[in-house]
């Protein structure tokens, strides 16, 4: 009974292993699609962070949660961060460049343009900040 618990244990614990993996492989497929598609949304990269919002008029998490955590770290940071706000409905070949594949999704970009973070969902105010000041 034990080694049943023992090995079941063992699946569980491989296959979160193997979910978590997944998951940073495809923020990471995220970050080099973003990379190498700035030149669909800047000619010139504006010399500070920048944080990419994907939303959509319908969402609601976008209305209720995203967006007032965008207004408060803009308002925070002021002129040094730009938020590139991106409708997924009117852009859908953007969000396709970009491999978004639910709103919202926010990609921080630094200073230099390279694609820091990728966030697929909410990412709120704390997450964000300390994200921004990684960057």
């Amino acid at each position: 009974m034990t080694s049943d618990i023992l090995l079941r244990s063992a699946f569980a614990i491989g296959i979160i292993a193997l979910g978590l993996g997944a998951y940073w492989l495809l923020n990471q497929h995220l970050l080099v699609r973003a990379k190498n598609n700035l030149s669909a949304l800047f000619n010139t990269m504006p010399n500070k962070p920048v944080i990419v919002y994907f939303t959509t008029p319908d969402c609601v998490p976008c209305k209720t949660v995203q967006r007032p955590a965008l207004d408060r770290v803009s308002t925070l940071f002021g002129e040094k961060l730009q938020v590139v706000e991106i409708d997924a409905t009117e852009r859908p070949d953007l969000a396709k460049t970009w491999g978004v594949m639910s709103v919202p999704t926010t990609f921080l970009l630094d200073a230099r343009g390279e694609a820091r973070y990728v966030n697929n969902g909410v990412a709120r105010v704390e997450k964000l900040m300390e994200q921004i000041q990684t960057l």
